[in-house]
């Protein structure tokens, strides 16, 4: 079989899969292909994992657009999959190299295995292109692997066949489990002189969506330099996208701060232990919106909606778009009400418990007939639980 993803947050959730399943060589051959939809994020994440790919499509181009990376994928793919024919080809989520790889499959009469299905807003708009880029995906996949109930129910209402899903939890979980360690040092020795800091709590903000360019950006920023100046005690540290649409905003707007501290994208390894160094998580990411419930970080989320509703439901991710007035008053509460703060923080996790490339290896196995029974599925602990 073969996995095929592109870009950071991919790697870092199939990078457990991949494990998983060579951990079983007698039963599985794993073909690795990258895209590199993202070249230097990608490799820090496959050094990190120790994956050396099979095949590596080289994609990446300066300011590509979208209609470059998918035409990039689907010719790369071609070749790669008529060389060497898998009995499935296994993508994740709802990057652009996910997309178009399920449709170099389909065009290749291979099936495919969608890692991380079924998350939907049903506005196709947003976030943009991911909402479409899963859809266009699912409707091509063979075999779902949905990491929580709400997300296979949204694909049985989709008219997708109960024994072609498995609920196997989010991979993510899997792999922030693997990699956060207490001791953690950070190669950067600022941020490692920052996190040994007391007497302030750092708010850590990551923001690049799509959807977000241009005028939400800028709102997005100017309510955190307003943020960082007005309220004592509090010092953030900015991860500026490598994407000049976010990176150079957050530069622009933040330089020159006491209280900020701006830095490169870093390695996975010191970005997660970072994570679990921080008070609480300010983004417009999908991913972050797993990782922090298993660190007992509350999750501040500027965008409009989210395709993973289990987290506002359990508490642990509070929406607040994009205009500034809205972000203050979170930031503001979250620093000032300790008893919101404390549920949030305490909110169970919904997304995964650490087995979720495992049960995806033996729902596999079932589905070619080397199992007898189906995998356990994973189910999120009961509301209150922390």
């Amino acid at each position: 079989m073969m996995t095929v993803f592109g870009t950071r947050p991919e790697a870092i959730k199939m990078a457990p899969v991949v494990h998983a399943l060579r951990a079983d060589p007698a039963s599985f051959r794993v073909v690795v292909t990258v895209t590199a939809q993202h070249r230097e994020m990608l490799d820090q994440v496959l050094d990190h994992f120790g994956i050396v790919p099979d095949h590596d499509l080289d994609v990446m181009t300066p300011r590509q657009t979208l209609t470059r990376v998918t035409t990039a994928v689907l010719e790369g793919l071609q070749a790669v999959l008529a060389e060497d024919r898998p009995d499935i080809l296994l993508v994740h989520g709802d990057a652009t190299t996910s997309m178009a790889a399920a449709l170099a499959a389909f065009y290749a009469r291979v099936p495919v295995g969608h890692v991380e299905a079924g998350l939907r807003t049903y506005d196709k708009y947003s976030p943009w292109p991911e909402e479409m880029n899963r859809r266009i995906a699912g409707a091509l996949t063979d075999l779902h692997f949905a990491p929580t109930v709400r997300a296979r129910d949204n694909l049985l209402r989709e008219g997708v066949s109960a024994d072609r899903i498995h609920v196997t939890g989010n991979t993510a979980v899997d792999a922030l489990l693997w990699t956060v360690r207490r001791g953690h040092r950070f190669e950067d020795p600022v941020l490692e002189e920052e996190v040994g800091r007391t007497g302030v709590r750092l708010v850590l903000v990551e923001c690049h969506r799509r959807e977000n360019w241009g005028e939400p950006m800028r709102r997005i920023y100017r309510a955190l330099r307003r943020f960082a100046t007005e309220e004592p005690g509090v010092r953030l540290l900015v991860s500026a996208h490598l994407n000049p649409e976010a990176g150079e905003v957050a530069r622009e707007m933040l330089s020159g701060l006491d209280s900020v501290v701006l830095f490169r994208p870093l390695p996975y390894p010191d970005w997660v232990n970072l994570m679990a160094r921080c008070h609480l998580i300010f983004t417009d990411s999908g991913g972050l919106q797993e990782e922090a419930p298993s660190l007992g970080r509350p999750v501040v989320l500027a965008r409009e909606n989210t395709e993973r509703p289990e987290a506002v439901e359990a508490g642990t991710v509070v929406v607040v778009g994009t205009e500034e007035e809205n972000i203050l008053e979170t930031l503001r509460r979250l620093m000032r009400d300790e008893a919101f703060y404390r549920r949030m923080a305490g909110a169970r996790n919904p997304f995964g418990d650490g087995r979720a490339a495992r049960r995806i290896a033996s729902a596999l196995l079932y589905h070619f007939g080397r199992a007898s029974s189906p995998p356990d599925e994973f189910r999120a602990p009961p509301a209150g639980a922390c």
